[in-house]
């Protein structure tokens, strides 16, 4: 059953970015190599949930019925932070040279994602609020994937994020 506390999935989204800022905040104002990596890995896994909650469930459902050069960038706005969060994920230690300023990127790459879906009058989700979809009925199957997606990075760990629109090439 979805959580109560929201009444729709785009409040369910909305919390998610809050959440997710939150992660941020901590992570620039923790210290000790031990402590930011934990924060960067549940950075990474709640980035990891939240993106595939929305192409799965929320993207699809808008097809066709917002912009979509607006759906196509914000696809190709996931594939960017997946690329950094498989490479953050796959850092060996938070000491790692570069491993704070991936952080730092990714959290602007964030930070510029969330504005577009959620800016006022012609943003994602005021677009979305126009359509004729049911928002309230999409919080079920996104709360319930949401959840399982949860249980499954606490027990053994999800996979590497997969791209949908970038392609990773090797040099």
């Amino acid at each position: 059953m979805a959580d109560q506390q929201f009444t729709d999935a785009i409040m369910l989204l909305r919390n998610d970015h809050r959440e997710v800022e939150d992660l941020f905040e901590q992570f620039e104002n923790a210290s000790g190599d031990g402590r930011k990596q934990k924060l960067a890995e549940q950075i990474c896994n709640e980035l990891k949930i939240h993106a595939m909650i929305e192409e799965e469930i929320f993207y699809p459902a808008f097809a066709g019925k917002i912009d979509e050069d607006d759906l196509k960038e914000a696809y190709v706005e996931h594939d960017a932070a997946k690329l950094m969060i498989n490479d953050i994920m796959s850092s060996s230690e938070a000491g790692d040279e570069f491993y704070d300023a991936k952080v730092k990127v990714l959290s602007e790459e964030i930070k510029h994602h969330i504005e577009e879906e959620e800016a006022p009058n012609e943003g994602m989700f005021a677009q979305c609020r126009e359509t004729d979809v049911d928002i309230k009925a999409l919080l079920e199957p996104m709360a319930a994937r949401k959840a399982e997606l949860k249980a499954q990075a606490e027990s053994g760990g999800l996979p590497p994020a997969q791209t949908t629109a970038v392609h990773e090439t090797t040099a």
